[in-house]
C-alpha cells in the first residue's frame, strides 16, 4: 500500500524540462585570446614573406572559432595590416619597426588566416595576403606637396638606383654590394625633380676594390656567411644635380628565408625589379598542415561564419533578461580597435 502510495505521487510530481546551455559568445576582436592569435599570425605571416617590407597589425577585422573537440578549436581571424619601414631582411624585432606615415604613401594588407588551436598551443595552418597602397588623393589630402610611389620599373627609379649602387661601391672600402631588389620609388617634380629610392642589398665575396677588376666574378656570400642590408637614397637632377646614398648592413645572420636573388647586380636585373611598391601578395599553407588550397580558408570562413551566426542567435534567444532603464549595450565584438590608422 505504502509503495502504491508513493509511485501516486511521484506520478504527480511537475516534470520540469531541462534547458540547454547556450552556445558561448562569440569571441571579440580585442579578447586577449584575439589579440594573441593575431600576433602569431602576423608573425607567421611576415616570416613567410619573402619580399618588401615587414607588416604589424592596425586592426582585427573578425575572428571565428569552430570547436573540433576538448581543447581543441579552428580559429579563423580577418587581419588589416599596416606597413612598416622594416625590410623583410631586417633583423629589428617587429615591435620596434615603425609604421609608414599617410604622408609617406602608407600601404595596407587585408589577410585570412586559419589557425589551429591544440591544448592552448597556436599554430597556424594556412594564410591569404594581399596589398595595396593608399590612393594618391587620399595622400593628397594630407599632404598636398607629398611625392607618391611610383612604379618600381619607372625609368627615372631605376636611374636613381644604379646611380645610389655605383657611387657607394666606388667609395666603400668594404665588401662590394649587389642589388637584391628594389623596396619603393618616389618622385617629386615641382619645384624640382627629385626621386627618393629604397633599396635591399647584398655583401659579396669580393671587396669594392676587387670588383673593379672583373665584377663579373663576385657573388653573393653563401648562406653560412651572407650579410644583407638596405639602402637610402635620394637623387636630385634639377634645379641642381646632386646624389645622397646611405647603406646599412645587417651583419651575418642565418635568414629564415630563401635569399631574394642570387643573380642580380648593380645593372639591376630584371628579376631584382618589381612592378609595384607593396609585396604582401601571399597565399601560403603550413607544411605540416592537411590544407589542399588557400582557396579552403575562404571556404572554411564562410562556414564558420555560418557557425558563429547561428551561436549569436542561441544565445540572444537564450538571454532574454529585462534591462534597466537607460541600458546600454555593448559595442559589437568586431572589428576591433584601430591600433594605429584606417586608410
Amino acid at each position: 500500500m505504502k509503495a502504491l502510495v508513493a509511485l501516486i505521487l511521484l506520478v504527480q510530481l511537475p516534470i520540469h524540462k531541462a534547458i540547454p546551455a547556450a552556445p558561448p559568445a562569440p569571441l571579440g576582436c580585442d579578447d586577449p585570446e584575439s589579440e594573441a592569435a593575431a600576433e602569431v599570425a602576423v608573425n607567421y605571416i611576415n616570416g613567410q614573406s619573402h619580399h618588401g617590407y615587414k607588416f604589424t597589425l592596425n586592426t582585427i577585422e573578425d575572428i571565428r572559432v569552430v570547436p573540433q573537440g576538448p581543447n581543441n578549436d579552428i580559429i579563423f581571424l580577418e587581419l588589416n595590416l599596416l606597413e612598416t619601414k622594416c625590410p623583410i631582411l631586417s633583423p629589428t624585432p617587429l615591435a620596434n619597426c615603425t609604421v609608414r606615415s599617410f604622408a609617406e604613401h602608407a600601404v595596407e594588407g587585408d589577410c585570412d588566416v586559419k589557425l589551429q588551436k591544440v591544448d592552448g598551443i597556436l599554430s597556424v595552418l594556412a594564410s591569404k595576403c594581399h596589398s595595396h597602397a593608399d590612393s594618391n588623393e587620399d595622400v593628397r589630402k594630407v599632404c598636398p606637396d607629398c611625392s607618391l610611389l611610383e612604379r618600381m620599373n619607372n625609368t627615372d627609379v631605376l636611374e636613381a638606383v644604379s646611380a645610389a649602387l655605383n657611387d657607394y661601391n666606388s667609395k666603400t672600402t668594404g665588401p662590394y654590394l649587389r642589388l637584391l631588389e628594389i623596396g619603393r620609388g618616389k618622385i617629386q617634380y615641382h619645384p624640382g625633380h627629385i626621386i627618393a629610392t629604397e633599396f635591399a642589398v647584398g655583401a659579396t665575396n669580393c671587396s669594392a676594390e676587387e670588383a673593379k677588376a672583373n665584377v663579373g666574378a663576385c657573388q653573393l656570400l653563401p648562406e653560412d656567411q651572407s650579410n644583407f642590408g638596405f639602402c637610402t637614397a635620394v637623387m636630385v637632377k634639377s634645379p641642381s644635380q646632386d646624389l645622397q646614398v646611405d647603406c646599412q648592413l645587417y651583419g651575418h645572420q642565418v635568414p629564415d628565408i630563401p635569399l631574394l636573388s642570387q643573380d642580380t647586380s648593380a645593372g639591376l636585373a630584371p628579376s631584382a625589379v618589381g612592378f609595384t611598391n607593396h609585396n604582401l601578395g601571399l597565399a601560403h599553407n603550413n607544411p605540416v598542415a592537411s590544407e589542399s588550397s588557400s582557396s579552403e580558408i575562404l571556404r572554411s570562413m564562410v562556414a564558420a561564419k555560418s557557425v558563429t551566426k547561428r551561436a549569436v542567435a542561441a544565445v540572444a534567444q537564450h538571454d532574454k533578461v529585462p534591462r534597466p532603464v537607460g541600458f546600454v549595450p555593448p559595442p559589437p565584438p568586431c572589428p576591433g580597435k584601430i591600433r594605429h590608422f584606417d586608410i
